[in-house]
C-alpha cells in the first residue's frame, strides 16, 4: 500500500513537470494567446528586419502594446513590410517611430514604437512614416573588418 501511493505521488509530480514543459516552451515561442484583445493594424515599412518574426512582441517604453502579426516583402519597394495588430486602447501618433530591437545581445528581437508629439493618431490600416531597420550584427563585424583590410593595405603602400 505504500509503494502504490509513492508511485502515485511520482506520477503526480511527473505530469506537473510535463505541463510546465509544455507552457514554458509555449510561452518561450510566443505560442500563447491567451489576451486577444480587439486592435487595429497598422504597417511599418524596413530596409532590414533582422530576425524579426511573427508574433513577436510590439513594444512602447517596456511595455508589450500588440503583437507583429505578419512580415512580407513589398515587391515594388523591396522592403519589409510588417503588419503590427496594436491593442485597441493604446494610440499612438502619426509621426510615431517604428524600431527593430534586439533585448540584450542574442535576445529576442521586437519592434519599439517612441511616441512623436503629433495630435493626430494611426488608425486601422495606417503606416507608420518613420522606421529604423535592424542593425544587423554580422554587417557591423564585415564592414570593421573590411576597413581594417584597406586601412592596413595603405599603410603598407
Amino acid at each position: 500500500m505504500k509503494r502504490a501511493t509513492i508511485d502515485l505521488w511520482v506520477g503526480i509530480f511527473v505530469a506537473i513537470g510535463l505541463v510546465s514543459l509544455v507552457f514554458l516552451a509555449l510561452k518561450v515561442g510566443n505560442l500563447m494567446t491567451w489576451s486577444r484583445a480587439p486592435g487595429y493594424h497598422i504597417e511599418a515599412y524596413f530596409d532590414n528586419i533582422g530576425g524579426l518574426k511573427v508574433r513577436a512582441p510590439v513594444k512602447a517604453a517596456g511595455v508589450v502594446v500588440g503583437r507583429v502579426e505578419q512580415i512580407s516583402l513589398d515587391p515594388t519597394l523591396y522592403e519589409a513590410v510588417a503588419t503590427l495588430n496594436i491593442q485597441q486602447q493604446y494610440r499612438f501618433s502619426r509621426d510615431t517611430i517604428a524600431s527593430v530591437l534586439t533585448s540584450g545581445l542574442l535576445g529576442e528581437v521586437y519592434i519599439g514604437l517612441d511616441v512623436g508629439g503629433d495630435e493626430e493618431m494611426l488608425g486601422e490600416g495606417d503606416r507608420v512614416g518613420k522606421t529604423q531597420s535592424a542593425i544587423v550584427l554580422e554587417k557591423l563585424v564585415g564592414q570593421f573588418m573590411l576597413n581594417q583590410a584597406s586601412s592596413s593595405a595603405t599603410k603598407d603602400h
